[in-house]
């Protein structure tokens, strides 16, 4: 039995994520984690990123518009690859 799709980070924050604060305490680290992700690709290409990370560039496309959740081994890749922790912690 397929598992029901879920809201994105986007469908539970206000718009224009990720720039304002979400009620849904696990949507705002997602939120949290797209700031900190968009501040370290502000000085480079998105492909760049993509590419030093080992991540297909769609993918951090939706992270960063909130389409999609990052899941663990992208963090890690992003991490990895901008050489920077992104992972914002407890609210």
């Amino acid at each position: 039995m397929p598992r029901a799709a879920r809201p994105t980070p986007e469908a539970l924050s206000p718009a224009p994520f990720p720039t304002r604060p979400s009620d849904d305490p696990v949507a705002e680290v997602a939120r949290r984690f797209a700031r900190a992700l968009k501040a370290e690709t502000d000085a480079t290409s998105i492909r760049a990123v993509a590419d030093a990370s080992g991540i297909n560039h769609s993918t951090l496309i939706s992270i960063l518009k909130g389409r999609a959740w990052p899941d663990m081994q992208t963090i890690a890749k992003l991490e990895l690859g901008l050489e920077t922790d992104l992972w914002p912690g407890r609210s």
